[in-house]
């Protein structure tokens, strides 16, 4: 599949300061990374979800949950730790109850929810992001800098790891998450200061 210039210039991706984010005061330092890199935030606002809507906003699909499943077994070997105290060994069973953790630690504070925009955004912001494991972020992401959380203390405690934001993963996964959490009118077209020095003179 060919990509037009244009398209990879005006990239869009989602990006989610979560609960623990919010509440630690850190939506001003995320935003501050995002802008002073160039990319530039087209849509924002704050918000409580309900339940539904992370319900509709994770796969439900087994494969999924079983992925989700084997990390966490591989973490739990990882640390030397008994994978049996979850209560079961079953990938997929482990998988649908760390969704659930996932929906009661999203639904605990409000959000904040961004749109971002600009060259490679995708792939930027999720740099930018780090390792969704805290432990694993290079320092200099924001999980890496912010979130000293563990996999392996959040299974144990049956809880959602406090990684501070979530980042679309593919340009799929972006253009889907953008459509279900913002409305055509709310996002906005302008033109940062310094665009038109990357513009390609025809």
């Amino acid at each position: 599949m060919v990509v037009k210039m244009e398209n990879l210039e005006k990239e869009r991706t989602f990006l989610m300061m979560k609960p623990d984010g919010v509440v630690r005061g850190l939506t001003g330092e995320v935003i501050k990374r995002v802008e002073r890199c160039g990319l530039k935030l087209v849509a924002l606002k704050m918000f409580q979800a309900t339940r539904d809507q992370i319900d509709e906003h994770y796969p439900k699909d087994e494969g999924w949950m079983k992925r989700i499943g084997e990390k966490t077994k591989v973490n739990y070997e990882k640390y030397g730790l008994d994978v049996a105290t979850l209560g079961t060994t079953d990938n997929l069973k482990i998988g649908q109850m760390v969704r659930g953790w996932l929906l009661d630690y999203l639904t605990s504070a409000p959000m904040i929810k961004m749109v971002i925009e600009g060259p490679h955004a995708v792939d930027l912001v999720r740099k930018m992001a780090g390792n969704t494991i805290p432990a694993q972020a290079e320092m200099g992401t924001i999980r890496g800098d912010f979130s000293v959380d563990s996999a392996a203390f959040a299974n144990r405690d049956k809880r959602a790891i406090f990684n501070v934001v979530h980042a679309s993963e593919t340009p799929e996964e972006a253009e889907h998450e953008i459509d279900f959490w913002f409305g055509i009118d709310e996002i906005n077209e302008y033109e940062r200061v310094e665009e038109s020095t990357y513009k390609i003179k025809r």
